[in-house]
């Protein structure tokens, strides 16, 4: 019994985290396309912003369950990061039915992915 209620405790942990980034993600989403219209941007930059803003909302998920996990938390932030990544992937294929891009970009971003969500569960 105390067993798997660690294990709901843990996907908890996990959920929080994947939450608190796609909120971060959607907030500083909503702020570039507030710039984009403004600013009047090019494409490299609003591709470096979201590539910025892909790490730093794993960056604050990895925060929000290094607090919650205490132990292992390198582990904890590079699952976060994993499973956000899994998560974009998934919805990219959901809304455009295709990959855009090279393997090589596709591994940047989980690696960047996975970077943030260890990196913010270190610092936590």
């Amino acid at each position: 019994m105390e067993k798997r209620i660690r294990r709901d405790t843990k996907i908890l942990w996990i959920l929080k985290g994947l939450l608190t980034a796609y909120v971060v993600t959607g907030i500083l989403l909503l702020l570039l396309a507030m710039a984009l219209y403004r600013l009047e941007l090019n494409e490299k930059s609003v591709s470096a912003a979201v590539t910025a803003i892909y790490v730093l909302s794993t960056l604050a998920g990895g925060i929000v369950i290094g607090k919650l996990a205490k132990v292992r938390r390198f582990l904890w932030g590079l699952l976060l990061g994993g499973g956000y990544f899994l998560l974009l992937v998934l919805i990219t294929l959901g809304v455009y039915h295709t990959l855009s891009g090279d393997v090589i970009h596709l591994a940047a971003a989980c690696i960047l992915c996975m970077g943030g969500g260890m990196a913010g569960a270190m610092i936590s």
